[in-house]
Parts: C-alpha cells; structure tokens; sequence
C-alpha cells in the first residue's frame, strides 16, 4: 500500500506520439511501469483498443504478462478485458495462469465495451449475434462457473479453468455508467468507474454501487464495497506548460471524436492548429474530465474529485506526447501526495 492519503494507480493505454511508431508506445509502457513502481504506485493497468492508430493497447494479457516481469511490487492488471469479445473460458484460463506466475499482483477488470468499432468488433466476436448481444451477465456467470463449478447437469460442467491451484485475481468491474455501477454492485465485485470521460456524474455511479452491493463470499471478491475512480491528469512543473500538454491532449480527443484519430500531437502542434468554434466548444465539455497544473494543484483536484463521490482509490492516466513527461507527470503527483500525507 502507498503511504499517501488515498492509494494512487496508473492506467496506461500506450498512446502512439507523433513521429514514434506503436513499438515505442510499447516499450515506453514498460518504462513507465518500473518507473511509476519506483515512485510506489499501487497499481499498473493496460487497456485493451482495437484499429485505433493512436493507441497500442491492443493486447492486454501480453502487456501485463511483460510488465508482471519487469517489476517487483506494483500490482498489474486490465483496465480493462473487454469482456464481449473474449470467450469466459480463455479469460479465466489466462488469469489463473497470470496469478500462478505472479502471484498477488495481478487483477482482473471487465468491461462490457466493444473498445472498438463496429466491423472491428464484429472482427473480434466474429458473428453478428454476439454484436448485438447484450449478455454481460451470463458471460460473467460463465466465466465465474469455469472456477467455481457448474450446475451437475450443465453441458459445461466438466470443464475448468487451469491451473486449478490457484484463484482467479481480484475482480473489478468497470463502468462508464449506471450499468457497470450497477452490475458490480449486484455481483458483489470491486467497481472502477472512468471518471475521465463517463457519462454520468461519479457521485450517482459510487451511490449506486453502494446501495447495490451484495457481497458474495468469494476470495476474488471483497467482504463490503470497494472503489475506484479513474480521472486523466496532466501535471508539469509550471501551469502553464501543464496547459500546453493539456491542450494537445484535448487535440487528439477532439480528432478522435472527429472520427479522424491519429498519433498524440505536439504542443507545438497544438499551438499551431486553427481551431474551429465547433472545435472550441467540445474542448469546453472535455475540461470536465482533466485536471492540469502543477503537481501540487493536480493532486488537490484528484483527491477532492475522489472525496466528494466517496472513492477509495484514484487511478491516473496520463497523455502527453513526450513519455519523458508523462513519467514526470506522475512524479510530481506522487510528490505531492506524499507531501500531503
């Protein structure tokens, strides 16, 4: 556990930066990895996107199984399995093996997103019926059954995920919304909530799992609602650099919801563009999601976003161009948290 006020983690989804290619966004992951463990972060998750030219996170059970072993201490994890396009039986099988391998470190998110278009989802799930599916729950209900057994007479009842030595990691179900919100609270799951950029407001999402939760006496599980909020971050040495990498951060949004995503631009490349009005006002809306400043502003306005919807651990994610900076982001964060402790 880190010796600050409220545990701080790392999401990371290997961001391609202009002019460096998806193999660096790769092997930048790793470094920020041992880095944010020197720092003593409690927590490294991947992503898992797909046909995005702006991301790298394509696989996430390779990326913690490459960061499980590149470091010692940190716990290692998927924020998160997109559950849909994996069959249950693979997931608990690929989990059980993480844990054997690391054992302690590792965790296990799910999420109900394609993360992904369309025909890229289809792609994956490689029939129209599992597109349009909406059946997280008995996905869940099946992988669960694959360690706890099923019913005497289901067709699947012979088979189990290996090794069988082991449990599954400690479960978190992921959320944007009410659903997830909803979902982790009726399965009795640990919930981390996407604070940078849900649909909904935090506090509704945390009051819901709450108020839903039903504990369910699994190892994998907790004994009473647990939580986490994922906000993005930008920290620098002067605000007013912080903003220079906020602002390209928000370019690479905006491009994306443009349906023209492309590798993280520069600052420089930020200053630069000709802003559109339209353009302008989706950067207004996206400054909910992202606290930029100083090390010290940035985790004032981390921590009080997680006070006020009752989170019990914040996990960070970082985009900036430069992984130098990024690395240094969370230095300075974890700096001031320790600082404020």
């Amino acid at each position: 556990m880190t010796d600050t006020a409220i545990p701080l983690s790392v999401l990371d989804l290997s961001p391609i930066s202009a002019g460096r290619t998806a193999s660096d966004a790769l092997r930048e992951t790793v470094a920020l990895a041992q880095h944010t463990e020197s720092l003593g972060y409690e927590r490294f998750w991947v992503a898992e996107h797909h046909n995005l030219p702006s991301v790298a996170s394509s696989s996430p059970v390779v990326m913690i199984a490459t960061v499980a072993a590149a470091t010692e201490r940190i716990r290692v994890g998927a924020g998160g399995i997109m559950l849909p396009n994996h069959a249950p039986l693979q997931v608990a099988e690929t989990f059980r093996v993480l844990e054997a391998l690391h054992p302690g470190r590792i965790d296990l998110g799910l999420g109900r997103a394609p993360g992904t278009d369309q025909l890229t989802a289809f792609a994956l799930r490689r029939s129209k019926e599992a597109l349009t599916a909406d059946d997280f729950p008995q996905q869940y209900a099946e992988l669960r059954a694959y360690v706890d057994g099923f019913p005497e007479d289901h067709p699947f009842a012979p088979i189990s995920a290996q090794p069988r030595d082991v449990p599954l990691p400690p479960i978190w179900i992921l959320g944007s919304s009410m659903y997830g919100a909803q979902a982790a609270g009726v399965l009795g799951t640990n919930f981390a909530f996407a604070g940078h950029f849900g649909s909904v407001d935090p506090t509704d999402a945390f009051d819901a799992y709450r108020s839903s939760f039903q504990p369910n006496g699994r190892q994998d599980c907790p004994d009473e609602p647990h939580s986490m909020l994922a906000v993005s971050a930008i920290a620098a040495e002067t605000p007013e650099r912080a903003r220079e990498l906020e602002r390209a951060a928000f370019l690479s949004t905006v491009r994306l919801r443009q349906n023209r995503p492309g590798p993280m631009p520069t600052p420089e490349e930020a200053a630069a563009h000709e802003w559109t009005e339209m353009e302008e006002h989706l950067v207004n809306n996206l400054g909910r999601f992202v606290t930029a400043g100083t090390g010290d502003e940035v985790y004032a306005g981390i921590t009080d976003r997680a006070t006020s919807c009752g989170a019990d651990e914040l996990m960070i994610t970082t985009n900036v161009h430069d992984p130098k900076e990024r690395q240094a982001s969370y230095s300075l964060i974890m700096e001031a948290a320790r600082v404020t402790a």
